[in-house]
């Protein structure tokens, strides 16, 4: 994935930490307004006409959502997604999480509006007569479209990174994660085929990102859990910084991350790139060797 990697040289300072409990968050307060005041939900939807017609905050706001109406699933919904996100996190790095959760919301919010955009050119004759149709279908388009996807595609993603980590469903019943997998995708494959149109370019668009991330690059193999651990035996071995190398502050060659970032991240200079390069505990492994001449 050369070009995720040259993308995160660039912008990889401003990837936010923690995406998921930010997330969670949402889900909460989303939770609260329905609530207590569920009429505030109409106006954070994802709704392509309002968009249009200048209520943008909804391109954000439709994360707020919540997902279940149970006081108890949603605090399971919460625990779960929070290991596994936490997890994802740590394996990628903070900036590819954060690319694969903000593209997965990108393609939700691109799907919403070719749906509008489908719907609108099929009865425009009928819209043209009766305007309040547009904003009806918009608010029906957007009654499908939630983050519940995107979460499918953090647990798929997680599954796919630990296929053999046993977890207990329900805080009761030991199941591992591939089946888990299995179990969930044949019930979305079932739900697509009986479900209409706009469901389906939902589910479709909303777990784009995981069909991208992981069927167009081989790359994520090398964060396996055994790679991993091979990683961290190989740099608990690897020598101290050259002394006398003029270098003051330990600071990332690609992501330009430094110590003061995160005291507790692991900075070492690379022996197979000519000049003083110095990489981060997410990069040592994965850089491009820089070779003059």
């Amino acid at each position: 994935m050369n070009w995720l990697n040259k993308l995160e040289r660039k912008i990889g300072r401003y990837a936010v930490p923690n995406l998921i409990i930010w997330l969670i968050g949402a889900y909460t307060i989303g939770f609260v307004f329905r609530n207590v005041s569920p009429g505030i939900l109409n106006y954070l939807t994802l709704s392509p006409y309002h968009i249009l017609h200048g209520q943008i905050w909804r391109l954000v706001t439709w994360v707020f959502m919540p997902t279940d109406s149970n006081l108890i699933f949603l605090l399971i919904m919460a625990l779960f997604y929070y290991q596994l996100g936490m997890a994802l996190e740590r394996t990628w790095g903070t900036f590819r999480f954060n690319v694969y959760i903000f593209g997965g919301m990108i393609f939700t919010v691109i799907g919403a509006f070719v749906l509008y955009g489908i719907y609108y050119a099929m009865n425009a004759s009928v819209i043209s007569q009766m305007p309040a149709l547009a904003a009806q279908l918009s608010y029906s388009i957007a009654s499908g479209f939630s983050t519940n996807y995107i979460n499918m595609s953090i647990f798929l993603a997680f599954a796919i990174m630990y296929p053999d980590m046993q977890v207990m469903l329900y805080f009761i019943i030991p199941i591992k994660m591939k089946w888990m997998a299995i179990v969930y995708v044949v019930l979305t494959l079932y739900e697509f085929v009986i479900s209409g149109w706009a469901d389906r370019i939902a589910i479709f668009m909303s777990l784009l990102n995981f069909i991208i991330f992981f069927f167009s690059t081989r790359n994520f193999k090398r964060y396996s859990p055994h790679e991993i651990h091979r990683r961290q035996q190989f740099k608990s071995q690897m020598r101290q910084p050259r002394p006398g190398s003029g270098i003051t502050r330990h600071k990332c060659a690609i992501c330009g991350r430094e110590k003061l970032d995160d005291p507790n991240f692991e900075f070492r200079f690379c022996s197979k790139c000519d000049g003083n390069y110095e990489y981060c505990q997410d990069h040592l492994f994965t850089h491009k060797h820089i070779k003059k001449g």
